[in-house]
């Protein structure tokens, strides 16, 4: 007991290190939605990049072209593709207010900007990673079919990233609802717009399976990999999607914040994540120099245990909840 209460001692200087380096990456996090709501409504891009800011305005205006397509098919005008530009900024507009739609968007960006980094840096696969050929190669029928058709939504993926655009049927389910609560809202008045609206919501609902999706194929995945998913904590053999969800899983963030955690100024929250989600030491080290080639381990992270690193987390003013 005294060598334990010792121990904790001892520790109190480093978890306060950690605790503030985790504030300041808090205070980043905090300034990303107002920021980025400033970027998508002007011209003045210098404190995000114009890739991040095009890849997210051009993924909002496909959600919304997407949603009027299936209002014009719902009034029996299916040819009509060409929107006005009012109608598209109208809905682009309800989804830049709407914090979780925003930071999802954001985090798909980001995303793909560190795919495409470790492809060129790694040469790491965009599609098909080492251990998705190693899924679609499992005996189990179910695994190998969930595999191969997460290969097939990963290139649509990556089709979709270098378009800058976004598939209604791939947004996560709460995030399709509040998208059709923008479209009720901003599309017409009258009641003839409001019943092709309608008309067109029920549509969209009825077709949408969110556990088909990209990222509901990946968390099935890794969830059924039980404690082979451990496997997916690593980047280079599981890619960087699969790596992405395994991580918010593991150590109790969403993926979003998980995203967040390999950008730069987030170096803390992704150590006491990679710690969190149960890797040791050595592995903590070998994933943080795969994503920051260029920046050190946070001292000390060897000297916490998971759950130390996960009660961090969880008090970070960034997590959710908090």
């Amino acid at each position: 007991m005294i060598q334990n209460a010792a121990h904790a001692i001892a520790d109190a200087p480093l978890q306060a290190a950690l605790r503030d380096g985790l504030s300041a990456g808090d205070t980043l996090v905090g300034t990303i939605a107002p920021i980025l709501r400033h970027l998508l409504a002007n011209d003045d891009h210098s404190v995000f990049s114009d890739e991040i800011i095009a890849r997210v305005r051009g993924m909002m205006v496909h959600v919304a072209a997407q949603l009027l397509d299936e209002v014009a098919a719902a009034s029996d005008q299916p040819e009509q593709r060409n929107h006005s530009a009012k109608a598209i900024q109208t809905l682009v507009h309800g989804f830049v207010a709407h914090a979780g739609f925003l930071n999802h968007i954001h985090a798909l960006a980001l995303e793909w900007q560190l795919t495409e980094r470790l492809q060129n840096r790694l040469a790491l696969d965009p599609v098909l990673s080492p251990l998705l050929q190693s899924l679609i190669a499992a005996p189990e029928p179910e695994t190998a079919s969930l595999a191969m058709a997460l290969l097939a939504a990963q290139a649509r993926f990556s089709q979709t990233q270098r378009r800058m655009q976004l598939s209604l049927a791939e947004l996560p389910g709460d995030l399709l609802h509040a998208s059709l609560l923008v479209m009720r809202h901003d599309v017409g008045g009258d009641e003839s717009s409001q019943g092709n609206a309608a008309s067109a919501e029920a549509a969209i609902r009825n077709r949408f399976d969110e556990g088909r999706s990209r990222l509901g194929l990946i968390s099935r995945l890794v969830m059924g990999m039980g404690g082979g998913a451990v496997a997916a904590l690593s980047v280079s053999h599981a890619g960087i999607g699969i790596f992405l969800s395994a991580l918010a899983l593991a150590s109790g963030q969403d993926r979003e914040m998980a995203v967040l955690a390999t950008n730069e100024g987030q170096q803390v929250r992704l150590g006491l994540a990679l710690c969190a989600a149960g890797l040791k030491p050595a592995a903590v080290e070998e994933q943080f120099g795969l994503i920051h080639p260029d920046a050190s381990l946070p001292q000390g992270l060897d000297r916490l245990g998971a759950n130390q690193a996960a009660a961090l987390l969880a008090r970070s003013s960034a997590f959710p909840g908090n």
